[in-house]
């Protein structure tokens, strides 16, 4: 990792007071597990005095964080091996580059002396995800996604419009323009607009794939001011701007769930985990009237994304001696057993998807998920990370690009597309900006002949 990043990544880690000490309580050890505050994590936190009643020499301190924030402090902790933290939650962003720096614990010795533990169990594209250089997994699944759009069948009946197997973006638009109703708040779709890599960059990114734009050409030129950017970009920010949610420049993933649940949008194009939230009626206004239809596309198919929030163990835990607590730990959360445990004592629908192929022969959870499971997993297996764009690309991933600076580059890019969405600049002007900042990224693997 470049000095400059490491760095940064300290100064931001000076911020994380009060995110967690280590420290033994009695004769047992305290495990310090960092996690991002998703519904499915809220349940893993709520159902672990179960785990800690079962072994109770462990006890579980967890620091639950927004996405941004824990992206943020995560990284910053492990790349300077702060070891604030036990176990930490990643995805498939970090995991392979944070094995090839030697960060992180090898997972493979530990799923295989742990007795019914079946890591040939996990989805093969989420397993591949969280591999490292050498084969090994240096994380392991808690749950596995791609995208796809869901839209209110009830609405679209009334409006004698129908949801073609696989839409188009221009479609889209279109049906998101005839049931757009503010004065009823009703917006025809719901779309992030909140900064962050993670945020707005997400689902925006598998619009410009499939508009036929990327980040970069084969020689590391920065590409977001060609005219496939450019009519990507234009057509998401008018989109969301005109037909899209109230206040969608500070909208994530969790306000787009609140608004589509609550009934105040007609389609959310998301992840595919969103499912369980829209889908349970203890939540959810708008449960069983719920369509779901693949990731839409203009030139290139296949433009879901791939995604997996998944548990790792930084060396910094090794290095303590905790490592066997904290794959207790780890492999509860996510084993064979979690998925009916969840569904027995919480609902099916908080059964946490796309990780084990297991879950999807549960009879419960086949019939709680029978609107979106197969979607799931056809996205699932459908996203390709190392073909991302139409044209040729240096760079692997959906929604992502799978190098250490997109963390900077990502969430700075975001901030221009979110004050676009805000009205505070125009869309041009944002891309403007951001081909700036993506050149300078650019020309130092240019200098280093990456």
């Amino acid at each position: 990792m470049p000095l400059a990043l490491v760095a940064a990544l300290a100064l931001a880690l000076s911020g994380c007071a009060g995110a967690g000490a280590l420290g033994g309580g009695g004769d047992g050890q305290t495990i310090t597990i960092a996690i991002v505050s998703n519904p499915q994590m809220q349940d893993a936190i709520a159902l672990s005095p179960q785990f800690e009643k079962d072994n109770p020499g462990i006890r579980l301190k967890f620091v639950s964080l927004s996405e941004n924030e824990a992206r943020a402090k995560i990284t910053a902790s492990v790349a300077t091996g702060g070891g604030e933290f036990d176990a930490v939650m990643i995805s498939n962003y970090e995991t392979p580059q944070w094995a090839a720096n030697g960060w992180l614990v090898d997972l493979d010795p530990l799923m295989a002396k742990t007795p019914g533990y079946d890591e040939n169990d996990f989805i093969p594209a989420v397993r591949q995800a969280l591999s490292g250089p050498d084969g090994h997994m240096y994380a392991v699944p808690f749950y596995g996604e791609s995208s796809f759009l869901m839209y209110r069948k009830d609405l679209f009946a009334q409006a004698g419009i129908t949801m073609p197997a696989q839409p188009t973006w221009q479609q889209v638009a279109d049906a998101a323009a005839r049931l757009n109703d503010p004065d009823k708040g009703m917006a025809g779709i719901c779309l992030r607009g909140k900064p962050g890599w993670g945020e707005v960059m997400a689902p925006f990114d598998t619009v410009a794939n499939t508009f036929g734009a990327r980040w970069y050409d084969p020689q590391w030129n920065a590409q977001l001011t060609s005219p496939q950017f450019r009519q990507a970009a234009n057509f998401y920010v008018d989109l969301v701007r005109n037909y899209g949610q109230p206040g969608a420049a500070t909208g994530g993933f969790s306000e787009c769930g609140t608004q589509f649940s609550q009934g105040n949008a007609a389609m959310w194009y998301d992840a595919t985990v969103a499912a369980g939230i829209v889908e349970n009626p203890k939540e959810s206004k708008v449960a069983g009237n719920v369509g779901y239809a693949p990731a839409p596309v203009v030139q290139k198919p296949d433009s879901g994304w791939l995604y997996t929030w998944s548990l790792a163990i930084p060396k910094t835990t090794e290095e303590a001696g905790k490592v066997d607590a904290t794959w207790k730990f780890l492999s509860w959360m996510t084993s064979k057993d979690y998925g009916p445990t969840v569904g027995a004592q919480l609902g099916w629908e908080h059964v946490p998807p796309g990780a084990r192929q297991s879950t999807y022969r549960i009879p419960q959870y086949v019939e709680a998920s029978k609107a979106y499971a197969q979607q799931t997993l056809d996205a699932i297996a459908k996203a390709d990370q190392r073909k991302p764009t139409v044209q040729p690309v240096p760079y692997t991933g959906v929604q992502f690009l799978a190098i250490p600076e997109f963390q900077d580059l990502g969430t700075r890019v975001s901030q221009q597309l979110s004050a676009a969405i805000a009205g505070q600049q125009t869309t041009d002007e944002a891309l403007d900006q951001a081909q700036v900042y993506a050149e300078t990224v650019g020309e130092s693997y240019q200098r280093e002949g990456r």
